[in-house]
């Protein structure tokens, strides 16, 4: 059975990875290994070392840290007012809606975070 912690970087492994758009065998290739492995990896099948862990934040352009934010997440969910689910990253709706969101012309986009904004405050 796959630790926890595995599993968890690899969930952030994946999600980062959908969004930035990258296939696993682009990231393998950046990282220098098989795509199978990322697969692995991204299951939580397999552990990450931390050199490879380092190799992969940086063909994702994040800090190490971003795949191990989260995991306390659940005991500060409850502290939030709103209802967005702890793993937000972890919903491919939401990964393909900052996609779209980001595709968007910036003026275009700033009145679009407008008018969400406005109707969260109604609801």
């Amino acid at each position: 059975m796959a630790h926890p912690v595995d599993v968890h970087v690899g969930k952030r492994i994946r999600h980062r990875r959908w969004l930035t758009g990258m296939t696993q065998q682009q990231l393998a290739e950046q990282v220098g290994i098989k795509f199978q492995q990322i697969q692995k990896y991204e299951t939580g099948a397999n552990r990450v070392s931390a050199s490879r862990l380092w190799d992969i934040a940086d063909s994702l352009t994040v800090p190490v840290s971003f795949f191990f934010e989260g995991l306390d997440g659940a005991s500060e969910a409850g502290s939030d007012k709103t209802s967005v689910p702890a793993d937000l990253m972890g919903d491919k709706e939401a990964l393909d809606l900052v996609r779209s969101y980001y595709a968007i012309p910036e003026n275009q986009r700033r009145r679009l975070f407008e008018l969400a904004r406005v109707l969260s405050d109604v609801a």
